[in-house]
């Protein structure tokens, strides 16, 4: 749920930041002494925009340097973090959690239950401008002080003593454990932030660290910079790399020409890639719980844009003229799969029988290529709005990929819907968001990925009054689902699932949104890298434990 509603190109470079193995060292294996230093040698997709976690777009890396209450173990389980322990009360709105007493900033300062009221005040202050603000939201006060309305000091968090960090909700949070392991949790110091002043966070040696790793040689806008390990980490004996080093490196090409010549150890590869190295006993695909989709912009400029959008005649007509199997397959080329809703598969599963939630919430024919039945409702929508035909812009970025896909949107509604005629904008990223953002598009090719294992990370952006439904649909039932989800239901899980299914299947009968693929992304790795621990949401990487083999 980390976000805005995200675009691909944002997600990416929050999400796509791989890792990479130095094929020329070894080791004993996974436990004893390691045979030779362990390094590794990865690829990030852009520049890091920044290393304050307060003001961070995304955490793909972070979550190797700042540490959390927790950290995201396997299959997305809250494992130990910075606090030894932590108890919820019967009601489910007081947590309390003790920290480590050997907890330790990278620069040897002790790490306080203070330390961490004064971070996450610091981040819910308006002024932080923080992104993710938002996951604070069921902490007390925690929305009214970021709207600007209560004072940072009034947030629901206290230390009665050095070890103790006490955190009170409005209502039970379900996820909240999980949510605990996200690096925007971390403690910071408020005597670094003191001592550096304006520099803080502006290069890698104005910043203490929390995580198994700190880093060095960032300069603010480099494309190299390196995770050196955290000797001052409370469980630095689990950390066997010695060193990780990133370099920026955008062309697919040149990634895996890297790879190829043994100075990387992992590689995404390019669509075109993909048919050439499936095959290849490297080859392997790594799933991530992003969901791309169509939004329409319900308060398009463009009056007759604005009508169309609101009719969901005319929003199912072009959900139904996607085919989507053609569109991976075809376009994408790698190993997406297509949606069954809102909400990726593999994400979370019912707690009382153990089902995936996207496959429950399945609902035959709102999400199926039904070429047939989409011409019957255009025709059906067109009327309604009492036009015969319809121009739209489809807005998407200009990276190649988005590109392609723009472009086939344009050919099937075109060719599938009669009297469709679809303009393309390709911009870059940032010019994307920003528009989005502004609600400056008729339809946009967005995305978003989930923060965390539980379904509310994709479902509670639709709501009406989300700072990140940026196509501004809204509906009364649709909120209450999730309104009941998050307060009367929070702490009953069997009550809490059947709000979020039917919240999910609202919206793709009403075409709130376009579904269209869930990412599945495809790599070539080299097997001697061993321990790394990969999940689809949140910190995806986590290479505390990982190591080279023989």
């Amino acid at each position: 749920m980390k976000k805005k509603w995200t675009i691909l190109t944002t997600v990416s470079a929050a999400l796509l930041l791989v890792l990479a193995g130095c094929g020329s060292q070894s080791s004993t294996g996974g436990s004893g002494k390691l045979a030779t230093k362990q390094v590794l040698n990865l690829s990030a997709d852009a520049p890091l925009d920044t290393i304050d976690i307060a003001k961070a777009t995304g955490y793909g890396q972070t979550g190797n340097v700042f540490e959390s209450l927790y950290r995201l173990g396997n299959k997305g389980k809250p494992i130990a973090g910075l606090a030894s322990s932590g108890t919820v009360s019967k009601d489910g709105k007081t947590w309390t959690f003790k920290i480590r007493k050997n907890a330790k900033f990278s620069n040897g300062q002790k790490i306080t239950a203070q330390d961490f009221v004064y971070s996450w005040q610091r981040t819910l202050n308006p002024n932080t401008k923080s992104q993710y603000a938002y996951l604070f939201s069921g902490i007390k006060n925690a929305d009214k002080i970021n709207s600007g309305k209560l004072s940072p000091s009034k947030l629901g968090v206290s230390a009665p003593n050095k070890q103790t960090f006490v955190v009170k909700l409005d209502e039970p949070i379900a996820y909240f454990k999980v949510l605990m392991t996200y690096p925007l949790f971390s403690p910071v110091s408020k005597k670094v932030i003191d001592k550096y002043g304006s520099k803080y966070a502006t290069t890698s040696k104005y910043m203490v660290y929390t995580g198994p790793f700190k880093m060095t040689g960032w300069k603010g806008t480099n494309d190299h910079w390196s995770f050196v390990k955290n000797n001052q980490y409370w469980d630095k004996s689990k950390v066997k790399l010695s060193r990780i080093n990133y370099s920026v490196n955008e062309n697919p090409s040149t990634i895996l020409s890297l790879y190829q010549s043994k100075k990387l150890d992992m590689a995404q590869l390019s669509s075109t890639q993909i048919k050439n190295y499936k095959n290849n006993a490297d080859y392997q695909t790594v799933p991530y719980s992003i969901t791309r989709f169509l939004a329409f912009n319900f308060k398009a400029s463009n009056s007759k844009v604005r009508k169309a959008m609101n009719n969901k005649h005319i929003r199912q007509a072009i959900s139904l003229a996607v085919n989507r199997k053609q569109l991976i397959n075809k376009v994408i080329g790698d190993a997406s799969t297509t949606p069954k809703g809102f909400v990726p598969t593999n994400l979370a599963n019912n707690p009382k029988t153990g089902q995936d939630f996207a496959k429950e919430a399945y609902l035959k024919g709102t999400v199926d290529y039904d070429s047939t039945k989409a011409e019957k409702l255009w025709k059906q929508g067109l009327k309604e709005i009492g036009a015969k035909s319809l121009t739209i812009t489809l807005m998407s970025t200009n990276d190649k990929d988005d590109k392609n896909i723009s472009e086939y949107f344009q050919v099937q509604l075109q060719n599938k819907l009669p009297g469709m005629k679809v303009n393309l904008v390709n911009i870059p990223d940032k010019v994307a968001y920003s528009r989005a953002s502004k609600g400056d598009f008729d339809i946009y090719v967005s995305g978003w990925g989930a923060d965390f294992t539980d379904p509310i990370s994709h479902l509670q952006i639709l709501t009406t009054n989300s700072g990140y439904n940026y196509g501004k649909w809204s509906n009364s039932s649709y909120d209450k689902l999730i309104n009941k989800a998050q307060n009367v239901d929070a702490n009953n899980k069997n009550k809490r699932w059947a709000d979020m299914i039917k919240a999910d299947q609202l919206v793709v009968k009403e075409a709130a949104i376009a579904p269209l693929y869930q990412t599945n992304y495809s790599f070539l790795i080299n097997p001697k890298v061993k321990g790394v621990i990969h999940n689809t949401a949140g910190t995806q990487w986590n290479y505390k434990t990982a190591y080279i083999s023989k």
